[in-house]
């Protein structure tokens, strides 16, 4: 189907009358011609003198991305164009996804001039505090009737600070004073719940002077929890709800300071089951997460309704790590059953029961191995069965579905932007269309996406039910001969550069992570350079980090210096490209490797965790994509070569589980 999408894609873009299947639209051949020109009117919308615009935008009045001209031109101007300008356009471009970011804009700027009556023009409700606040403000009357009131007294009652915008509206509240000692009591616990410190400070100032001074030796003992700043607390529900929120934060950074606190503040505040049930939870969990001696003991303490999933996984995971796979058993045993129906779960049932010398292991290990997962893969392993795999095409006639769609104007919209390089635009054309997509049609819009080079449309979008199973557009090939170069240059394993690849970026060269990571690889600035500095290689700048040449090489060089440092085992390298060197080195102290599957389970941060794991499953899809057949999981985890004659192939089981990686 690709080659046929391709070339359909190219006579679609380049000679294919568009214009015949939705009126008014120039052909395909005029939009690939005209591309500069629109972007150099899109400049002058964006940039340039207003004055120039009208010329500008009225060359392309046919163009169906020429409502951008317009949205271009009135973001720059919202601080002084009218509202009904705005509305104007939206009304007439109802379906454009920018359209509610342009409003909110709008609505900003109507609000700081306090353009009221500009403000009801294009308000339509918002779940934004500050615009709440602004709709109130421009609804206030001298006597604001019960509705306007219970708006007001909505946004008051919130653990978090409000926009500054709000404090108008609670001005009105206090001027009729409804904002009671009651009312900012209730609202300073639940900033406590949230550990606003300063918010609680903050409302304390409106209270009696004996209550502000409870309120900050409240505040005091959450920052820093200890005894001493609790002594003297009234035995009351206040009191209780405080302590209870500062023993669970004390129990993330030092579960057995946490532990001790609650045994001292127990009888003076009388803590109810439920209460010490979740203490105690908390307590026993961090006690875990860190590995701590303490755990099994702690684990003990916590009475059977205050059990979660997640305290159920770290009673697994606790035992586990000190290799007592018997309580590690018992653990899976006793999770809630749609938690224990899990692939995690059941793998690591057989998993002991086959250590134990327990011959259901292996019944256990034949039911998962017909699932398309990481678990099911490795459950393959240890049963010698081939992976499963039932790999779907798209059937039907393309041709049609694919003319379906350059008859959709989001499509050509999304498509067009992709190609004049407005990605962020081109996405939210997508995903506002995708949804609405019959089956088929999306599966070859994915298709078409792909042709034009939108690499990451098939991860994005085929991510749920019978999608799963089009695994040649999920896990696309771009670059493949730069990853080959570059991989066989460090020796390498190219199935697993690509998998890591598709798990950082999901191929989209624009990603930029919180922590500013950046590009296909996920580098950050200071990773890349220094990795520059260590291969000799040319440093792009931050800005060529998005430049997917550049971000190949030093990512692919940062991925093998990673490799060299851990004893060429791709699996703590795997680890350490997400979580950092340092933490492995520790992990790898406190826990030296048996067996790599029961190891990468005892990882403390779930990221990475179930990074590693996910980047061993798409390797395994990526060698399917590349040659058909792949290196075992246990033996590519470990950096070990394997021969052709040891290589897994891949069937489709008769009865395939939904679940694929």
């Amino acid at each position: 189907m690709r080659n046929f999408l391709l070339l359909l894609f190219a006579s679609c873009a380049l000679a294919q009358p568009i214009a015949s299947i939705h009126a008014g639209v120039p052909t395909g051949a005029d939009l690939t011609a005209r591309r500069a020109a629109f972007r150099h009117a899109l400049e002058v919308a964006e940039r340039r003198p207003l004055a120039e615009f009208p010329a500008a935008a009225r060359v392309f009045a046919d163009h169906p991305l020429a409502p951008y001209l317009d949205y271009a031109a009135l973001r720059r101007q919202t601080d002084r164009i009218s509202a009904q300008t705005i509305k104007d356009f939206l009304d007439a471009h109802p379906d454009l996804p920018v359209a509610a970011a342009l409003r909110d804009q709008a609505l900003r700027a109507l609000a700081r001039r306090e353009d009221w009556s500009g403000f009801r023009t294009l308000y339509a409700g918002s779940a934004d505090p500050e615009l709440r606040c602004a709709d109130l403000l421009s609804r206030r009357t001298p006597a604001p009737d019960a509705a306007w009131l219970d708006a007001a007294l909505a946004l008051w009652q919130s653990g978090r600070s409000q926009p500054d915008r709000c404090n108008a509206v609670f001005d009105v509240l206090r001027q009729r004073a409804l904002l009671t000692p009651e009312r900012t009591r209730e609202r300073i616990a639940l900033a406590a719940q949230e550990h606003n410190l300063g918010l609680m400070r903050y409302l304390a100032r409106s209270l009696p002077a004996a209550q502000a001074k409870q309120v900050n030796g409240h505040a005091d003992f959450l920052a820093s929890p200890s005894i001493a700043r609790a002594a003297g607390w009234p035995n009351d529900a206040q009191s209780r709800q405080i302590a209870l929120l500062g023993v669970i934060r004390l129990a993330k950074s030092d579960p057995s300071a946490a532990e001790i606190l609650l045994e001292a503040l127990q009888k003076p505040l009388s803590f109810d089951a439920a209460q010490l049930g979740q203490a105690r939870n908390q307590i026993a969990l961090w006690s875990a997460a860190s590995y701590l001696p303490e755990s099994a003991r702690r684990f003990a303490a916590v009475p059977p309704g205050a059990w979660d999933e997640r305290l159920h996984e770290w009673h697994f995971r606790e035992a586990l790590a000190r290799g007592d796979e018997t309580t590690a058993l018992a653990a899976i045993a006793a999770m809630p059953a749609e938690q224990h129906s899990q692939s995690r779960w059941r793998y690591f049932e057989a998993r002991l029961r086959e250590r134990a010398g327990d011959a259901a292991g292996r019944d256990l290990f034949g039911e998962l191995s017909a699932e398309p997962s990481y678990y099911g893969f490795l459950a393959a392993e240890r049963i010698g069965t081939p992976n499963a795999l039932c790999p779907r095409d798209a059937t039907g006639d393309e041709a049609t579905l694919a003319r379906a769609l350059q008859a959709r104007p989001g499509f050509v919209r999304a498509m067009e932007l992709y190609a004049i390089g407005r990605v962020g635009w081109a996405r939210r054309e997508w995903d506002a269309l995708k949804g609405s997509l019959p089956p088929e049609e999306r599966r070859v819009a994915v298709a078409l996406a792909e042709a034009a080079g939108w690499h990451d449309r098939g991860p994005f979008t085929l991510n749920a039910g019978e999608d799963l199973g089009y695994y040649r557009l999920r896990f696309p090939l771009p670059h493949k001969r730069q990853i080959r170069r570059e991989a066989r240059k460090y020796g390498l394993d190219p199935a697993w550069v690509l998998a890591l690849i598709r798990a950082e970026s999901a191929w989209a060269p624009d990603a930029r992570s919180h922590a500013d990571a950046r590009g296909l690889m996920q580098l950050l600035p200071s990773t890349a350079q220094q990795e520059a500095r260590r291969r000799g290689l040319p440093y792009p700048g931050d800005s060529g980090l998005f430049d997917a040449k550049a971000n190949l090489r030093l990512g692919i060089a940062h991925l093998a210096t990673m490799l060299e440092q851990h004893g060429g085992q791709p699996f703590l390298a795997t680890a350490a490209y997400n979580a950092g060197p340092a933490p492995v080195a520790r992990w790898l102290t406190q826990r030296p490797v048996s067996d790599v599957d029961l190891w990468i389970e005892t990882i403390p941060y779930r990221e990475t965790r179930e990074y590693v794991a996910r980047i061993l499953a798409f390797a395994t899809i990526y060698d399917w994509r590349l040659r058909e057949d792949s290196a075992p999981i246990a033996l590519r985890a470990l950096g070990k070569a394997v021969p052709d004659s040891g290589r897994r192939g891949f069937a489709c089981p008769v009865h395939l589980p939904a679940e694929a990686p």
